[in-house]
């Protein structure tokens, strides 16, 4: 006897699987991080991130514009700044003139109705790259919230429609919040990153910011002091929870691939957008094992993509974003 349900049916060509299909990606998934720098004609190849670049602002006018044809709407900026500007408490975060406050202009004035994103922490602005103060070799937790605060207030006096605190410091979220509100920034978001393993993924992302733990006698030389340890899981919908009741409108898995096991399991537990961010390292090992012909470059990335929102992602922060688009 013949099975009276055959599966297959279902497979027999590309348009019955289209039709079919469960998971579509569309440019409308996608949030583009670009690095930005000082300078002026800038647009500088990251080594270990083959094919992504740094672009000074009037090289970021070109890139955005590009990205807006190809219905990417969103953008989500960092900036490498001078080490002649670095120091212990994060002060150039502050400048309303500092490099963060321009990109965020350059965009908007390009592309008033590009969605700017914009990374909140003191690793980029830190002498000695941690995402907080250091004092007495530590890393101290309100004193940086204080400043995270008033960071993501310069950000949104500059124009961004997001904060997004990548610093994993506690409380951080109620106390920008409460900042915001304070000042009347009420329409302004906060994409919290609530799950942000201490991963080692994120190499190539700090060679592109110069923004690794420095090595100094004393100082961590690592961020899992504040970052999670990457062993746990049920810590991760704690975190998520903690960030939603303090007034975080998306949250956010950090790394990807590693991690969508969490990302079901808050995709479970709340109705919050979810991001997951698809990092540096990930990127780079595609792009290597592509370039030994090892594996079907398009083929692999958009698998990825794929599994990533097929877990529960409402928003992928990922440097494959371009090419998936192109593709589609």
């Amino acid at each position: 006897m013949y099975p009276i349900r055959r599966n297959r049916r279902l497979r027999t060509s590309e348009a019955i699987r289209s039709l079919v299909r469960e998971t579509i990606i569309s440019p409308n998934d996608f949030l583009v991080p670009l690095f930005v720098v000082e300078g002026k004609g800038v647009k500088e190849e990251i080594a270990s991130m083959p094919n992504y670049y740094r672009f000074s602002l009037d090289l970021l006018e070109n890139e955005v514009k590009e990205l807006w044809k190809l219905g990417l709407k969103s953008v989500l900026l960092f900036v490498k700044v001078p080490d002649n500007l670095k120091d212990n408490k994060g002060t150039e975060a502050l400048n309303p003139n500092g490099l963060m406050q321009r990109a965020i202009k350059t965009v908007k004035s390009v592309c008033p109705d590009m969605l700017v994103m914009t990374d909140v922490a003191l690793d980029p602005y830190s002498s000695f790259g941690h995402d907080g103060i250091v004092e007495s070799g530590k890393i101290v937790n309100d004193d940086t919230v204080e400043v995270l605060a008033e960071m993501s207030l310069s950000h949104a006096e500059a124009g961004a429609n997001f904060v997004a605190p990548s610093d994993m410091m506690d409380g951080r979220i109620l106390a920008i919040r409460e900042t915001l509100e304070d000042e009347g920034y009420t329409d302004t978001g906060i994409m919290s990153y609530s799950a942000k393993y201490a991963s080692a993924f994120y190499g190539p992302f700090r060679d592109a910011l110069d923004s690794a733990p420095a090595d100094v006698k004393d100082i961590p030389k690592d961020k899992k002091t504040y970052q999670m340890d990457f062993a746990n899981r049920f810590e991760a919908i704690r975190e998520t929870e903690m960030d939603i009741d303090e007034g975080a409108d998306i949250v956010m898995v950090k790394p990807g691939l590693c991690y969508l096991d969490i990302v079901r399991d808050i995709k479970n537990e709340i109705d919050t957008p979810i991001a997951v961010y698809q990092v540096s390292g990930e990127y780079a090992m595609l792009k290597a094992a592509a370039e030994k012909g090892w594996l079907d470059h398009d083929a692999v990335m958009m698998e990825q993509i794929i599994a990533i929102k097929r877990a529960g992602a409402d928003i992928i922060a990922s440097y494959f974003a371009k090419d998936v688009v192109k593709l589609l």
